[in-house]
């Protein structure tokens, strides 16, 4: 392990994922008496959250966060930012970063937890790997489990996206997200929080179609049930500001990326036992939200893992 550009109390491990290569970054509990928990980022982002790491760790976690390939920590010249055309090859990094956290470190228990499209990712990963044993608890934290766009981009937009992505993957269908989410998070705008803007623009990178595509067929299969075999929990924020064209107040009480209306609809088709639940006026990461929003999104996961985790 190597000192991480979060600093101290942080390191860094390369994992050699195929022919990629993930990070591993880990912040130690004092002592670790309740096993670990793994993070999955989302999409045009990488883990920077500090707060989090520090908060499971003085509850006696050792904290761990993977930066996929091609993200963050991950990026290497040449790559194309975030991209990949099979959702496979972040399932294998999680492989890599589970294999560390368990069989390097000695952890036997671990929390699994995902935002946004690291919550999509997560939760395949724990149905491609629900006969092994590895997890014990699910966290999902603004997953997602649908495409915000109107009805015509869900169905005949993804057909379109799908033989697109096949033949032409590295076709933009969009050039980023917009600013508002972005300055809604950044403290250089509207947010508490700094992050590398290399790695995290504010308006995020282009969409290709390959990659689109690859995560349309993530939540087909999500979305046609799967069969997660730990407990699992699904926060949502109270209410999406979507598609706004500048920022405004209505963007720091609400998830300015997804639909949570699609978080609540689709949350039982992880399949087993789930708990559901709102976190009122928070932000698409939750932990991200106003400070009063935050210590309420960390309240619910707490209670959730007291009742599952020793």
């Amino acid at each position: 392990m190597t000192a991480d550009v979060l600093g101290a109390d942080f390191e860094t491990r390369t994992l050699a994922t195929g022919e990629a290569t993930a990070t591993l970054v880990r912040h130690r509990a004092r002592e670790a008496t309740r096993g670990a928990i793994l993070y999955v980022h989302g999409w045009a982002d990488y883990f920077f959250q500090r707060h989090v790491a520090e908060h499971y760790a003085a509850l006696g976690f050792d904290f761990y966060a993977v930066d996929l390939r091609a993200y963050g920590r991950s990026w290497r010249q040449g790559q194309t930012p975030n991209f990949v055309t099979d959702l496979a090859d972040h399932l294998a990094d999680v492989d890599g970063a589970v294999r560390a956290v368990r069989e390097d470190d000695g952890h036997s228990e671990l929390v699994l937890m995902g935002h946004s499209t690291g919550g999509l990712i997560a939760a395949l990963w724990a149905h491609e790997r629900r006969a092994d044993g590895l997890v014990d608890a699910l966290v999902l934290n603004s997953p997602w489990f649908d495409l915000a766009e109107p009805w015509i981009m869900q169905t005949v937009g993804t057909a379109v996206v799908r033989g697109l992505g096949r033949v032409s993957p590295k076709l933009v269908v969009k050039p980023g997200l917009g600013p508002v989410y972005g300055q809604s998070i950044h403290r250089d705008h509207h947010g508490e929080w700094d992050f590398d803007l290399t790695w995290k623009p504010l308006e995020a990178f282009p969409v290709y179609a390959g990659w689109l595509r690859a995560i349309r067929i993530g939540h087909s299969r999500l979305q046609g049930g799967l069969d997660v075999r730990v407990p699992s929990l699904v926060l949502r924020s109270s209410a999406s500001h979507l598609h706004a064209k500048a920022w405004t107040e209505q963007a720091m009480v609400a998830d300015a990326v997804l639909d949570v209306a699609h978080i609540e609809r689709f949350a039982p088709k992880l399949g087993g036992e789930v708990t559901s639940l709102v976190v009122q006026d928070g932000l698409h990461d939750l932990f991200l939200s106003r400070e009063d929003v935050r210590k309420r999104a960390f309240e619910v996961v707490d209670e959730f893992l007291d009742g599952r985790v020793r």
